[in-house]
């Protein structure tokens, strides 16, 4: 297995920053299950959507090295780009390059049919639409779990994103849970993207029943 230290680097940054979780190791053991075709695939963009600690764009870079050329982290919340930077240079990756933005931000326009992996641990909890608003306007730890009715305010407004992402080899990467309603998720990808869902993990932690999702275009091969 990839080792990659996963731990927060400055002792303020537990105050702000979402510490790795389950939901972020299972997102960590799919990519590994994965990481023959993901470097077969030989990606040159991946981009991780609300990086928080930057340990999952560390794996994949540890994962992929050379092969893919860019690594670009958003998140809305300021101590988690640093972090996301900070956990990079520790473990020897390739350069992270971390960009305080809410979801994909500027890069929009730029990524257009350019990312090859595409990679989201959303705020999936389920709350109150206030909650979760509050959440992304303070652009605090919240931001990193509170996700409005059914988990999925944020989720919703990437996933209309995605397929303006997406490389014709593009591998998107996606937590859920039980809540989220994975069939509804996979149904409206394919229906309005042609976009291909599979559940390729699942685990139980706690309370939470965690998916991982991986979406590809129609004419790719897993």
């Amino acid at each position: 297995m990839v080792d990659v230290d996963a731990r927060l680097r400055d002792a303020e940054d537990y105050k702000h920053v979402y510490e790795p979780a389950e939901d972020t190791f299972i997102l960590l053991d799919a990519l590994e299950q994965d990481a023959d075709a993901l470097r077969s695939s030989k990606p040159l963009i991946c981009l991780e959507v609300g990086s928080g600690s930057g340990c999952v764009s560390a794996f994949a870079s540890a994962i992929l090295g050379a092969s893919a050329s860019l690594y670009l982290t958003t998140d809305i919340n300021p101590y988690a780009c640093k972090a996301t930077k900070a956990t990079g240079a520790h473990n020897g990756v390739s350069p992270i390059d971390p960009i305080w933005t809410s979801l994909i931000g500027p890069l929009r326009s730029r990524l257009r049919h350019a990312v090859d992996v595409l990679l989201f641990n959303p705020p999936y909890v389920p709350t109150d639409i206030d909650e979760a608003n509050e959440a992304q306007q303070t652009v605090g730890i919240a931001g990193a779990w509170a996700g409005g009715l059914d988990g999925m305010g944020v989720t919703d407004i990437l996933l209309e994103q995605v397929e303006n992402l997406l490389s014709p080899i593009g591998r998107f990467y996606l937590v859920a849970v039980k809540q989220n309603d994975i069939q509804r998720i996979c149904g409206r990808m394919l229906s309005r993207y042609r976009l291909e869902g599979e559940i390729v993990m699942q685990r139980r932690a706690g309370r939470e029943h965690l998916y991982i999702i991986r979406f590809i275009r129609q004419h790719s091969k897993a």
